[in-house]
């Protein structure tokens, strides 16, 4: 199998640490704004609107493109538990990545809040409607508390493949070229062992 069919594309990767900066200045962001009052709160405010259209179009691109190009196959030697856990967390992060800027942009339209993306004042996708506007805040809040905590159980799952594992699954999306990916856990088991014999 060729270094190729063991990694994302370059657009992919690109997308993927591209997308993962935005969400994570977005989330310190929002951070802040829960903490700070005006007029810092406004600057936030006016920062958090546009990057939010961004990490949705992003996204929008992101699953195209996955939907399109696919990705590579987890290693055979993971466990069916891990697999399943790894393909509903993808999963999980598509729909957050997709319907957290929706829900903002919804209640910034039931609060009747114009949303501004260099210069061009988006639609309202919501009725004003200062019940909606509270129901919309509280998804926002409460989606937004989920995807910190997958995203850093995501890190960790990362982690515990890089350096743990060692098998090939952070490499698949790492930024930089891997010339030849990790082997297996087993197979390097199999060759660590031939290598002692030889020794001996």
């Amino acid at each position: 199998m060729s270094a190729s069919d063991t990694r994302f594309t370059p657009l992919q990767r690109a997308l993927h640490w591209i997308m993962a900066i935005c969400i994570l200045a977005m989330l310190f962001i929002g951070v802040g704004m829960v903490s700070s009052i005006r007029p810092d709160y406004l600057t936030l405010v006016s920062v958090h609107k546009p990057l939010g259209v961004v990490i949705l179009l992003l996204a929008l691109v992101r699953l195209a493109v996955r939907l399109v190009r696919g990705a590579p196959p987890l290693p055979e030697s993971m466990p069916q538990p891990m697999k399943l856990a790894a393909h509903l967390s993808h999963l999980a992060f598509y729909v957050l990545m997709i319907a957290l800027p929706l829900l903002g942009w919804g209640m910034l339209s039931a609060a009747d809040y114009p949303v501004v993306v260099a210069g061009i004042q988006l639609p309202h996708i919501m009725p004003h409607s200062n019940a909606l506007h509270t129901l919309l805040w509280n998804a926002h809040r409460f989606l937004a508390l989920c995807f910190f905590a997958l995203i850093v159980i995501h890190a960790a799952a990362a982690l515990f493949h890089a350096l743990i594992r060692r098998d090939g699954v952070f490499e698949s999306m790492a930024p930089w070229n891997a010339d030849q990916p990790p082997l297996p856990i087993g197979k390097q088991a199999a060759l660590s062992q031939e290598n002692s014999i030889r020794q001996g």
